[in-house]
């Protein structure tokens, strides 16, 4: 089956979809986070085909998401290393792990984070950025922005 493009979608989701959206893609940020960087690991890890982990990682090269670093020039090999704009996906991976957690881990979370500073184990959790007050789906409205000429595709 085909992938359809969200490219042209004026869409910020869609257009993140358009970058991550693909099987393999988020398991391969995953690994990255965790420190993968070679080719061989992620293969191994994920026992993803290699032409698929070849193709996802060329995409995510091609995107700025991952940068091919050489580590080897007889033969020639590749470190693929998050970017900034890879690391700022860290936040959806998190929430996607959170959901598992809480959904889909009949026996409790596979993996746990732990603050660095205090020590503890901890979750994410959404807050304003003008009040500090956590976010929820209730509590929000989407109001069209400054790159969006009208409102069409928003509830009343």
């Amino acid at each position: 089956m085909e992938r359809k493009s969200f490219a042209q979608m004026d869409c910020s989701v869609a257009q993140c979809l358009e970058v991550v959206g693909e099987w393999w893609s988020m398991l391969i940020v995953r690994d990255a986070f965790l420190g993968v960087t070679r080719f061989e690991e992620f293969q191994r890890r994920l026992g993803i085909s290699r032409n698929i982990l070849g193709e996802r990682l060329h995409s995510f090269v091609k995107a700025g998401v991952l940068a091919r670093v050489p580590y080897s020039e007889h033969p020639p090999r590749d470190d693929y290393k998050l970017t900034p704009k890879g690391r700022d996906l860290w936040p959806i991976l998190t929430a996607m792990r959170q959901w598992g957690d809480d959904y889909a881990a009949p026996a409790g979370p596979p993996v746990e984070l732990v603050h660095r500073s205090c020590g503890e184990v901890t979750h994410a959790e959404m807050v304003c950025g003008g009040c500090g007050e956590q976010l929820t789906s209730r509590n929000v409205r989407a109001v069209a922005g400054v790159g969006r000429e009208g409102n069409a595709f928003l509830a009343p």
